[in-house]
């Protein structure tokens, strides 16, 4: 082929194309649209949450010591006060029945004191008033007799000194029968020893209660950690529980959601494990703070009535209802532009063109929005997905006139 007709064919060629691109420019982009439809559509909000108990309680044992016996299994019911778990507990019952017999003396030496030991201390007062009445007595009749010259001055200083015994004996009678009266303190002091013996048996009673770990509530038993014959110790949790009580849910939401959310809110929820079966809830409560690290806001809804086959830690998806409208204009989500920012828009098809046109979202919907301002119903709007920009010349080559699950996705929840 010689060189004049190569020439030819790429001159040829060139204008195919430059034809070819021609014809597209005067035709349009070729793009699909959707269309504004009237009908229902449903706010929601979707996220995933756990079950979760109304009370997690982790049994553990403040002191080491050996497990005895472990009396309940995972799944099993227990009452509040019945007894889950004993351990080895021969030496604390060795030192409350120390600490009983330590309260039995201090109780019986109480008993002495007021039922011997002050009457004692009272009569000891009488003789000793007595005896010092004789002895002034004696010393009189002494010094009189020595004056006449019937004794020695000697028979006068014997009469002296017992009257001094008997002035130091009346006062030691006085401060023992003073300690030993009601209210002093001798009785104070045996009231004393009888609170420390009750002290003590209290602390005997309470270290032997340790070991013997009960449920604090009416509650389920979720895990079982220890055997018999293994080692307890502070900070080991033997014992998972779940309090009885209503269940909920905790979940987390998406914070560009969160203005969509206000606690009262009813949702449906639908648990992993049961996929064909949702139950009702109830938006209870919303995290003051977003987590900062996930972008999420916690929120607990409450379940009314749980079913039978709930179970904590069940992972379940759950739709929160914002609001509901049986006839709007709605457009797919996909067709909406900076739906999240103030001025959201979209392209409309005008006169074979791409126009921008600003709107106004009402409820959000699961893949679709409602439009307050903007739009008449059946307006032509090209997606997101569409390769066309405002101004430019479009054609279009696929219409959705209704909603089809491409376009707008179906809910989580059917209703």
């Amino acid at each position: 082929m010689d060189t004049r007709m190569k020439w030819g064919l790429g001159a040829a060629a060139v204008l195919v194309v430059l034809a070819a691109v021609a014809l597209g420019t005067t035709r349009g982009v070729p793009v699909r649209t959707v269309a504004v439809t009237r009908g229902a559509i449903a706010q929601s909000v979707v996220a995933t949450g756990r079950v979760e108990a109304s009370a997690r309680i982790d049994l553990g044992s403040e002191v080491t010591a050996t497990v005895r016996e472990v009396r309940v299994r995972e799944g099993d019911r227990v009452r509040a006060g019945q007894v889950l778990v004993r351990l080895s507990d021969d030496e604390a019952r060795a030192a409350l029945a120390q600490a009983e017999a330590a309260l039995l003396e201090a109780r019986e030496r109480a008993r002495e004191q007021s039922g011997v030991t002050a009457p004692v201390s009272a009569q000891a007062l009488a003789q000793a008033e007595a005896n010092l009445k004789t002895a002034e007595r004696e010393a009189e009749r002494a010094r009189a007799l020595v004056a006449q010259g019937f004794f020695s001055p000697q028979k006068a200083d014997e009469a002296e000194r017992a009257l001094a015994n008997a002035r130091s004996a009346l006062e030691a009678a006085r401060v023992q029968a003073r300690a030993n009266a009601p209210g002093e303190v001798g009785a104070r002091l045996v009231r004393t020893r009888v609170e420390q013996a009750e002290s003590a048996l209290a602390a005997a009673r309470a270290r032997l209660a340790r070991l013997n770990l009960a449920s604090p509530v009416d509650a389920m038993v979720l895990t079982r950690n220890v055997e018999p014959g293994s080692m307890a110790q502070p900070g080991r949790a033997l014992l998972g529980l779940a309090a009885e009580g209503p269940l909920r849910i905790d979940a987390a939401i998406d914070e560009k959601n969160l203005r969509l959310v206000s606690v009262g809110m009813a949702a449906q929820a639908v648990a992993d494990a049961y996929p064909g079966h949702s139950f009702a809830a109830t938006v209870s409560w919303i995290a003051p703070a977003v987590d900062a690290q996930r972008g999420t806001v916690p929120v607990r809804l409450a379940v009314p009535q749980p079913p039978g086959y709930l179970r904590p830690d069940m992972t379940v998806s759950v739709e929160i209802l914002g609001g509901e409208k049986k006839d709007a204009l709605v457009l797919s989500a996909a067709a909406v532009r900076d739906a999240d920012r103030e001025a959201p828009w979209v392209l409309v098809v005008q006169e074979g063109r791409a126009a921008r046109v600003p709107v106004k979202l009402g409820l959000r919907g699961i893949g679709a929005v409602e439009i307050t301002e903007g739009l008449a119903e059946g307006a032509r709007v090209i997606p997101q997905t569409e390769k066309a920009a405002p101004g430019d010349r479009v054609r279009e080559v696929a219409r959705s006139d209704a909603q089809r699950p491409m376009d707008v996705p179906q809910g989580m929840i059917s209703r």
